[in-house]
């Protein structure tokens, strides 16, 4: 049995929890460390177990306390080349954490790693597929602005998906945030809106994926309850019904409810 659990989602801080066999992983820790540790303490995860911190990308909400977790629990940290670089040169890593780079496809405690490109304003972002033992596979496909052809031909297929919906675009257009930063967020080096969220999903859907987790919701510019209709809406059209033909689940800021099982 494997299990994952979205820590912490949003614009204040990111983290994934993903759990198999014994083995324990992160994507990203957004938070400070000891938020982080607190939150694994409370489902039951000591922060010594976690075999491995995967960074997405260098912006401070993914990687704000991965260096002092890492260096605390003497944990290895893997990313992108460009983005090891700029946490190096910023100070969000330095030489006592053990850091290695990821590309394409790797193997770690018997899960294969797979990686793919994301389009997000950052030096480099990566999604995650991890491929577990008992032949289930979870991606993490958060902060892009649109769904890459790289995500494309990896994500088919995979049986739960944390996948960001992360705003509804008339909210953005008629919101208070200022000109330049609402076409940052609706660029193709933005996030994902519901509607192309939901496009997608129908995609995935159609391949066999049966979980989805509506991730990295902005607290401005959407409510878990337009996430989520957009999500089933999309989804019905294709003529499939929640906890029949899938189950679906909006990650909260922060986790209150526990991890799922897979």
């Amino acid at each position: 049995m494997s299990k994952v659990c979205q820590l912490f989602s949003g614009s204040s801080g990111n983290s994934i929890l993903i759990s198999s066999k014994g083995h324990n992983f992160l994507v990203d820790i957004g938070v400070s460390a000891k938020k982080c540790e607190n939150s694994l303490f409370n489902i039951g995860i000591d922060p010594d177990s976690i075999d491995a911190v995967f960074v997405t990308h260098e912006h401070t909400d993914h990687s704000n306390g991965v260096r002092i977790f890492a260096q605390r629990h003497k944990t290895p940290v893997f990313a992108a080349e460009k983005c090891i670089e700029n946490m190096m040169y910023t100070g969000m890593l330095n030489d006592k954490v053990v850091i290695n780079t990821v590309d394409n496809c790797m193997e770690l405690c018997g899960v294969e790693i797979v990686t793919f490109r994301q389009s997000h304003d950052s030096v480099d972002c990566l999604g995650y597929r991890f491929n577990l033992q008992n032949s289930r596979s979870i991606s993490v496909c958060t902060d892009t602005g649109y769904i890459t052809e790289n995500a494309r031909d990896v994500l088919p297929g995979t049986d739960l998906i944390f996948i960001e919906s992360n705003h509804e675009t008339s909210m953005v257009e008629t919101g208070p945030y200022p000109y330049h930063l609402k076409q940052r967020i609706l660029s193709e080096s933005g996030h994902l809106s519901n509607f192309a969220c939901g496009e997608y999903i129908k995609e995935l859907a159609q391949s066999g994926t049966t979980r989805f987790i509506l991730s990295h919701l902005s607290r401005e510019n959407n409510t878990p309850h337009i996430a989520r209709q957009s999500a089933v809406c999309a989804l019905s059209e294709i003529g499939l019904s929640e906890n029949t033909d899938f189950r679906l689940f909006v990650s909260e800021p922060e986790n209150s409810g526990g991890g799922i099982s897979i």
